[in-house]
């Protein structure tokens, strides 16, 4: 039914807690109607700033360029996250026909001469002297985005960028829609109970669960993360377990209407040409020049220095593993995807205890309640339930985060259990981010995306030791951005290097691994009594099982995901092939045939990580040596905590990256806390 644009309330002042988003009363309707008429108003503010016939100053143009479409960004903030959460059909499409708007939009800026003179007066004018560090730095990337998006190419070359950004838009979206129907579509239908042996009873509940919710008998397993894990961990069923890894693993590669095949190509192909439109000889040379990195020289030689060290530890858990399994009664040689089953049961070997068995003590309420008591002892936060703050789906819960002096720093939204719709893995993001736009201070307003096991008839959610390190991971994220204090949003929280965002996340998930936070909440959910100290020990232990198995796997990901972006001419043959040629390390188990990484890998080609997947194992090395420095001083010291906030994660993109790092620690990070606790033989 047709409606008013003053009855949109996308479009109207918020009349919620905290101005949060009126997600009860948003439809999906008023989306596009909200988008063209903010692009409306972003268009006149970048006007207002090209007319003004005042010199052009700090404040009259990068702060106003800055602080221009505004309503555009929190209206696309909150389709963003609903279409990553809560996607459906309508949405998707409601997404599609905003692609394109959306890219329009910001090339009409990004290809504005009278803009970009205007950015050029003050860049090369100024006294940089009357600048504070973080205007500095907000003029010198303002400055780089125009240089670097094509403002100063011919007219018939700012058309052909026009065209390349846009399609890029429409193929990054098709190849994120494909997996997603992928992974929705897909069900593993289990009628006979002798087939689910070695399966724990929290898995076959929750698939018995499955299948009910889909009106079938039996059991139902899918490509979710909790479904798909459990049962390649546990189920002695090889020929199943076969069966569903090369499901999970052949997203988008199975030649039907929903082949990324093409689409990879033609994104990698377009993504070349837009490199060499600007100036460069690849992608990842393009992409990588505003990296803590700087070229892909750096990023090869990180990589193949790290896999040359791990390589040892790595032959050596292929070849514990196949003794092991061998001895435990397998004929055939060893498959992808016989690595996590018999893993998992010589972990149990070693160590006399299994995630499985560890359950019972991350109980998710409780893990919640020891992750904010842990913020709480580090930072000062706390964090206050708010049931009157909208929510978009039952499962969500929204929670008010105070510092020690009750000041509001932001708003917590927290998703932790998988559904239709709902994208795999886990995520944080900002809705709304923190800045202090003209004497205002904005507060964050964040999420935490999971898919965690749901409670089933008989036991509540119980997460397993993994599970509790992807929370602390993505909560880190969260408080990335929930501790911002700068003035422009453009650099605020994770608005950074790309290869330094995962430095306050991965350095989270060594909590995991520590008693202090684990004494925090970590009792048994029927008995009450502590984790026990033998298995505290052997928890930690156990971090580093087989890790160098695993790093190397992340390794040759990353060196995919560099060939695709170093191409210097257009990819024509097969994926598959192009891909087997990129790995040019051997893998230490052979591929399984018909799966393969490019058509599923979301992160470069259809999220932010094109040219920059090697940064989760570069920011590794980061946290790892941080938290070296929180060890010497105790895991929750204060004072090491207030150094890591004001230097690191108060300051989002305020400075170089590797500036801030030296401010904290005094130096650059090494290898060697990462090989130290990996136990790595280098």
């Amino acid at each position: 039914m047709p409606f008013k644009e003053s009855n949109n309330p996308l479009l109207a002042k918020y009349q919620t807690p905290h101005q949060t988003p009126p997600f009860t009363k948003i439809k999906t309707e008023h989306f596009i109607p909200a988008i063209k008429q903010a692009i409306a108003e972003g268009n006149l503010e970048i006007k207002r700033i090209v007319s003004n016939s005042a010199p052009a100053t700090f404040a009259n143009t990068i702060e106003e360029l800055e602080r221009s479409g505004r309503s555009l960004s929190q209206i696309t903030g909150i389709l963003f996250w609903l279409n990553s959460t809560e996607s459906t059909p309508a949405l998707q499409a409601v997404i599609k026909e905003a692609t394109p708007l959306l890219t329009r939009y910001a090339n009409d800026i990004a290809l504005n001469e009278q803009l970009f003179a205007r950015v050029k007066d003050v860049y090369q004018g100024c006294d940089r002297s009357k600048l504070t560090t973080e205007q500095r730095t907000l003029l010198d990337n303002t400055y780089q985005q125009f240089a670097r998006s094509g403002v100063s190419l011919q007219p018939q070359q700012k058309e052909r960028y026009r065209e390349i950004t846009n399609r890029l838009s429409e193929l990054s979206l098709s190849f994120e829609q494909n997996v997603l129907a992928e992974t929705n579509d897909y069900q593993l239908h289990i009628t006979d109970k002798k087939e689910l042996q070695g399966l724990p009873d929290t898995a076959i509940a929750a698939a018995a669960e499955a299948a009910k919710a889909k009106k079938l008998t039996g059991w139902v397993f899918t490509l979710q993360e909790p479904s798909f894990i459990a049962f390649i961990k546990y189920a002695d069923n090889r020929e199943l377990r076969a069966q569903l890894y090369k499901a999970y693993n052949s997203k988008g590669f199975r030649g039907n209407q929903r082949d990324n095949g093409k689409i990879i190509k033609e994104i990698a192909n377009l993504r070349l040409e837009l490199a060499k439109l600007l100036g460069y000889s690849t992608f990842a040379q393009y992409v990588l020049e505003e990296r803590m990195a700087e070229k892909p020289t750096t990023v090869n030689d990180f990589q193949e220095k790290l896999y040359t060290a791990l390589l040892p530890a790595a032959q050596e858990d292929l070849a514990e593993l196949q003794r092991f399994a061998k001895q435990a009664g397998a004929k055939d040689e060893l498959q992808a995807y016989d690595w996590a089953y018999y893993a998992e049961k010589l972990k149990k070997e070693k160590y006399a205890v299994s995630e499985e068995a560890l359950r019972p003590y991350f109980k998710l309420e409780n893990v919640q309640q020891g992750i904010f008591k842990l913020a709480g002892k580090l930072y000062g936060l706390t964090f206050v339930k708010n049931t009157q703050i909208p929510v978009y789906q039952t499962d969500v819960t929204a929670y008010e985060v105070f510092d020690a002096n009750q000041r509001l720093l932001g708003i917590l939204y927290l998703d932790l259990f998988p559904r239709v719709g709902k994208a795999g893995g886990a995520w944080s993001g900002a809705l709304v981010t923190q800045e202090k736009m003209k004497g205002l201070a904005v507060r964050p307003q964040v999420g935490v995306a999971c898919n965690f096991s749901r409670p089933t008839a008989t036991s509540p959610a119980l997460l397993t030791l993994t599970e509790v390190t992807t929370f602390l991971h993505e909560f880190g994220h969260a408080l990335h951005n929930l501790l911002s204090d700068v003035t422009y949003a453009q650099l605020a929280g994770t608005n950074v290097e790309w290869d330094f965002v995962e430095l306050p996340s991965q350095f989270m998930e060594n909590y995991a691994y520590e008693r202090e936070f684990l004494d925090l909440f970590a009792v048994h959910y029927q008995s009450g009594k502590k984790i026990p100290q033998e298995l505290l020990v052997k928890i930690k232990e156990m971090r580093s099982f087989h890790s160098a198995f695993g790093k190397l796997s992340q390794l040759r990901s990353g060196m995919v995901d560099m060939a695709w972006h170093s191409i210097t001419s257009p990819v024509s043959e097969p994926v598959d092939v192009f891909e087997n040629k990129a790995n040019r390390h051997p893998g230490l188990l052979k591929p399984v045939e018909g799966t393969l990484l490019s058509t599923r890998f979301t992160h470069i080609f259809s999220g932010g990580y094109a040219a920059g997947y090697y940064s989760y194992l570069w920011a590794e090395v980061l946290e790892a040596d941080a938290f070296k420095a929180f060890q010497e001083k105790g895991v929750c010291n204060k004072d090491t905590a207030r150094a890591f906030r004001e230097c690191i994660l108060s300051k989002g993109g305020t400075e170089r990256p590797m500036v801030l790092y030296k401010k904290f620690r005094g130096r650059e990070a090494t290898l060697d806390a990462l090989l130290e606790k990996y136990h790595s033989k280098s």
